[in-house]
């Protein structure tokens, strides 16, 4: 567990500028367990039996029953034909059938995709295909989904599942009988089967399996590229131990004590790690939300004195924003990191009053399993500088190159590419060797974000990879809705930016030039390609212009589109 025995790397020099700033109680050099995955679970479940693991709708699961339930899930798996090496997609919110198929999955060798809940039918078609997945586990309000692609895709099997079965009873009566909580009725079919009747029906016997932890994958976590191409990560076990134990290790609170609030979705590698694996490894109890909702999650904290709450900027923002604030206790927290985007100072400073506890920024991204950066977790704010993405984590190094070739190292204050290095970083990209040859170079994680890294050795990031936009903590890459604006009969060329904004951070804004002779409203645009992508991709401005800056070879100029919109807002 956390106490794992430390040791410095062999030839190793410590003398990193970070470590004058590093916390006393974070070591700087782990020897992480080589381990399987679900190693994890099986741990906390022999030392934390009776430690509740999981908390849905008041109904508590324990390490125990946990450790159980995904042992059931691997023997059903098995028993329809699953074997090591296989994908098996999950398409769910938070809920515990989540954590369940999840470990279940690994537990068996299988290697879990997880699809975003918000995801339309071509980006899961995309998902399932890439992926070659022969099994996806669904939600039943999400099954027309993957009913409208099954015959598209290589799945084999579909395990339906829904949001009242692990709710407690009176709790799934009522929300049934007045219709608060969804659901939906599916069609028997051949190679559907049912979550619940899979559990009932197998013992937890799954097959022993073996595992070589640092190079058999766990995960394939899809993520986009600046091309807008969306690539899987290929994560291994050690990948994702290696990165619970260092979040746990920054964490330092209590084993066994602590509560985490899963906000963050779990299919999205910030809160797989942060909101699951960290707190399995830790055997802390995990608060389960299917979405973010400010008054849900006021209530959450405040019912079961949750400690450690990872989140985005939007989701801090949102809560210091709502008029019922005073209203709730949320002194409990001690702990908050946030991610995904910047994190403004003032929500920092405001947040940290209302709780009592410390809000730093950190950083990561899929390839890192997330996490590589992070600000000490330290209450008296003297080793947090505010704007900075914080230190290197254990075990973890860093470095700023130049930009254009990528092989000269920059000095302290210069700006260039940030490239880490560390046992969390992916093994590569599936299927794509030329990308990954790219950004991975001699064990160099190359991020694609700018940044810079000061005399005292905390990182920055000033620019983020290129065109890329960030809605409400969510990447969307303009390419992937420029495809979609192409799919329109009346558009002749069009660009995608990111427009500043108070709230979201950015939205996505259309510049579109039409055919001539076609007439089209901003409105039917939106209608057009709002309806094929995700809800955090749609479009929220259209500008319709004669023509739009554009290169030598005929590349639609996003940066100077970009400019002009910043200017266009300095001057309101």
């Amino acid at each position: 567990m956390p106490d794992q025995k430390r040791k410095a790397k062999k030839g190793e020099k410590l003398e990193k500028p970070w470590f004058k700033f590093w916390p006393e109680y974070v070591p700087k050099h782990i020897e992480y367990p080589e381990i399987p995955l679900f190693d994890l679970l099986k741990k906390s479940a022999e030392k934390y039996p009776n430690n509740t693991a999981i908390v849905y709708f008041d109904k508590e699961i324990t390490y125990k029953e946990l450790d159980v339930a995904s042992d059931k899930f691997a023997t059903a798996l098995n028993d329809l034909g699953v074997k090591k090496g296989d994908r098996v997609a999950i398409f769910l919110p938070n809920v515990p059938q989540f954590i369940i198929a999840y470990y279940g999955a690994v537990k068996i060798g299988a290697i879990e995709t997880a699809i975003s809940p918000l995801y339309k039918e071509r980006e899961v078609e995309h998902q399932l295909n890439d992926s070659e997945a022969e099994t996806i586990v669904v939600l039943d309000l999400l099954y027309p989904v993957v009913e409208k692609v099954w015959e598209r895709t290589k799945l084999k099997r579909v395990i339906v599942t829904s949001l009242k079965e692990y709710m407690p009873s009176a709790k799934a009566f009522l929300g049934s009988l007045l219709r608060k909580i969804p659901s939906r009725k599916v069609e028997r079919r051949p190679n559907l089967y049912f979550f619940q009747k899979l559990m009932n029906k197998y013992a937890p016997n799954p097959p022993k399996v073996e595992i070589d932890p640092k190079e058999d994958l766990a995960a394939l976590q899809y993520t986009g590229g600046t091309t807008g191409t969306s690539k899987g990560a290929m994560l291994t076990h050690m990948n994702l131990v290696s990165n619970a134990v260092m979040c746990i290790e920054w964490l330092h609170g209590v084993e066994g004590k602590e509560t985490f609030l899963a906000v963050l979705p779990l299919f999205h590698i910030y809160g797989m790690t942060t909101g699951m694996n960290g707190p399995i490894y830790y055997g802390g109890k995990i608060v389960l939300l299917p979405r973010f909702d400010v008054v849900s999650t006021f209530q959450a904290i405040q019912k079961y004195k949750v400690t450690v709450f990872c989140g985005a900027p939007t989701m801090y923002a949102m809560l210091l924003a709502h008029p019922d604030l005073s209203k709730y206790d949320c002194t409990s927290v001690r702990f908050c990191i946030s991610g995904s985007a910047p994190l403004p100072p003032e929500i920092q400073k405001k947040f940290m009053e209302v709780t009592g506890g410390v809000l730093v920024e950190g950083y990561g991204l899929t390839e890192s399993s997330p996490v590589t950066h992070c600000n000490p977790l330290d209450k008296s704010m003297k080793t947090v500088k505010v704007g900075s993405i914080g230190l290197p984590w254990p075990d973890t190094d860093a470095r700023i190159m130049d930009i254009e070739t990528g092989e000269k190292e920059l000095g302290v204050g210069e700006v260039g590419e940030v490239v880490v290095k560390g046992p969390q970083v992916m093994k590569g990209y599936w299927k794509m060797p030329e990308e990954t040859a790219t950004v991975l170079r001699e064990g160099w994680l190359y991020t694609g974000d700018i940044g810079k890294m000061d005399e005292d050795g905390y990182f920055y990031i000033t620019d983020r990879k290129k065109d890329l936009i960030k809605y409400k903590g969510y990447s969307v890459y303009p390419r992937e809705i420029e495809d979609v604006i192409y799919e329109h009969p009346a558009v002749k060329l069009c660009g995608v930016i990111g427009k500043p904004d108070a709230i979201a951070g950015e939205i996505p804004k259309a510049f579109i030039v039409l055919k001539e002779g076609k007439t089209v409203t901003e409105k039917e645009i939106m209608s057009f390609v709002n309806e094929k992508v995700a809800p955090y991709k749609a479009i929220r401005e259209v500008e319709f212009r004669t023509e739009l800056p554009m290169t030598l070879v005929g590349k639609v100029l996003r940066r100077v589109l970009q400019e002009e919109e910043k200017k266009k807002i300095q001057q309101t």
